[in-house]
């Protein structure tokens, strides 16, 4: 793409939004709510305007299933584009929300590690894969796996930042520490512009002493990469992905769509898209 093309592209952007950013939402811990703000969290952008990729890099599938898809009609998978080099281009399939795409994943991915071994630049063919279609996109958001495997480094590798949701339970700092060793490991290694988005507290319920002291400690040790946003633990939510909807279109009055419409503008505000546009700033006096 030449420098015209992009800057049409940011042009035609909402909000003047810059184009192509990639997000990887990771943690090796299960049950975190990852897939979840996945979804989610494309869902919410792409009913804001902004042109989204979910790109589903778990074997599990279920970001694939969580916007609608039936694993029997999915033909090609991320699989095909990283270890039978098929383009993301024919891959990728639009989803009933206007603005959201979706890369599948399928249960071959769990093959993928395997077969990948002996590859040159291992580490480096999920963003080869995105690289050509990310300026298609305002946001990329990746689906890691819950593990810390060559899957998640690929998706490390290929991401400007990365969301660690994190769980509001005894344990929720479990594990962490490893995670973000990950994360400097990619940094000084493969990605050195690799940036933590922010840290999310999920599964939050207010009425519980052990959940505000979970937070607390975590707003202590990590400061200003926590998200002011907290998901809390809503039944709609976990209903959503048996009908194959993000939870903005099962039930977008529910608390749990208005928590990740929320995590969407922090999302957007840290990177600085939502500027006023100029003619908005004309006041009618």
């Amino acid at each position: 793409m030449n420098n015209s093309d992009r800057n049409r592209d940011l042009q035609n952007s909402p909000l003047g939004a810059g184009a192509g950013r990639v997000i990887g939402v990771a943690n090796q811990k299960g049950g975190v709510g990852k897939t979840t703000t996945a979804i989610n969290l494309a869902a919410s952008l792409a009913v804001l305007e902004f042109k989204t990729l979910l790109v589903d890099g778990d074997p599990q599938a279920n970001s694939t299933t969580g916007v609608g898809f039936d694993l029997h009609n999915i033909t090609q998978s991320l699989y095909d584009c990283m270890v039978n080099e098929a383009s993301a281009r024919e891959v990728i399939l639009k989803t009933e929300i206007p603005n959201l795409d979706l890369l599948p994943s399928h249960i071959d991915l769990v093959g993928a590690e395997i077969e990948m071994i002996n590859y040159p630049n291992r580490e480096m063919v999920l963003k080869n894969i995105i690289e050509p279609v990310k300026n298609d996109y305002d946001f990329v958001i990746i689906d890691c796996s819950p593990s810390l495997g060559l899957i998640t480094v690929n998706a490390l590798t290929a991401a400007d930042s990365v969301i660690v949701p994190v769980q509001c339970e005894f344990f929720a700092l479990e594990g962490l520490g490893k995670l973000l060793n990950t994360i400097k490991i990619v940094q000084s290694r493969l990605n050195t512009s690799l940036e933590i988005e922010g840290i999310l507290m999920t599964m939050y319920d207010g009425r519980l002493r052990l959940c505000n002291q979970v937070v607390s400690e975590v707003r202590r040790h990590f400061e200003d990469i926590v998200f002011n946003t907290i998901i809390h633990r809503n039944s709609k939510l976990s209903e959503a992905p048996s009908v194959g909807k993000p939870v903005i279109l099962y039930d977008g009055s529910s608390k749990g769509s208005a928590n990740y419409l929320n995590l969407a503008k922090e999302v957007l505000q840290k990177n600085n898209m939502t500027k006023i546009r100029q003619e908005e700033r004309i006041l009618e006096l």
